[in-house]
């Protein structure tokens, strides 16, 4: 489902990712751990070309970009329609409502009836348990709240791959765990997840692989019961025995 070949990001002379190679099959999901700075945000921004990656090719499903050239703008936001991100702040339209901001995509974008947004919108509010805030604006909602909103804006493109970079770390402690509930029901359903976090027990509990990311390259990465339990690496010993 994903294939990521020699993928290099400088920032001017900073180089942020240093030839990554990774694969991930559908319906899997990756855990991407790290300290700051390591580059995880950065790998998950070139995978939806919110960054263009310096060289490397990246391929997601059957659509592939080599970065070895400069690749037309057509291409790059054909292939973003594959992908649908979560970020760590909401980012919701502030003076549309919960409906409107999950219509917005399918409206604009894939030029969807009305109708047929509406709908759609709808489901995927009562999917991630907002079905009675559909006419509710982003600032009557919590913060977990508007973070499903946004987990609903970006299935509601039909993505091939779902991207979450640090999508509670924004929020109270309290309200971390409705965010990962749906997270983790979108797992059980088979969608294919990359996911930049902190929160060590969902990544055992869902994540079929973990990528443990410093300065730029894959340390290591493993099975969650292999990794946490037994890291080959020594920066990877150091790494979880700060975080756990």
């Amino acid at each position: 489902m994903i294939s990521i070949n020699g993928l290099t990001k400088n920032f001017g002379e900073l180089e942020v990712l240093k030839g990554i190679n990774l694969q991930v099959e559908k319906g899997r999901v990756v855990v991407v751990i790290g300290p700051s700075g390591s580059g995880k945000t950065t790998l998950l921004r070139c995978l939806n070309i919110l960054e263009v990656p310096t060289s490397g090719v990246v391929s997601i499903g059957e659509q592939t970009l080599d970065f070895s050239d400069r690749v037309a703008n057509k291409h790059i936001a054909a292939f973003r329609r594959q992908t649908g991100m979560v970020f760590q702040g909401y980012n919701l339209f502030p003076h549309k409502t919960a409906l409107e901001n999950v219509m917005e995509g399918p409206l604009t974008v894939k030029k969807e009836t009305k109708k047929a947004a509406r709908t759609k919108a709808a489901s995927l509010l009562n999917k991630v348990g907002l079905g009675d805030k559909m006419d509710v604006y982003p600032y009557q909602l919590s913060g977990g709240q508007q973070q499903r909103v946004g987990i609903a804006r970006a299935l509601a493109m039909e993505p091939n791959v779902m991207l979450f970079d640090e999508p509670t770390s924004a929020l109270d402690p309290e309200l971390v765990g409705e965010v990962l509930k749906v997270m983790k029901d979108l797992a059980k359903e088979g969608m294919t997840m990359m996911v930049v976090t902190h929160e060590m027990r969902f990544a055992k509990e869902v994540a079929d692989e973990i990528i443990f990311m410093e300065d730029g390259i894959v340390v290591e990465k493993g099975a969650p019961a292999t990794l946490f339990s037994n890291p080959q690496q020594v920066r990877t010993r150091q790494f979880l025995r700060m975080i756990q």
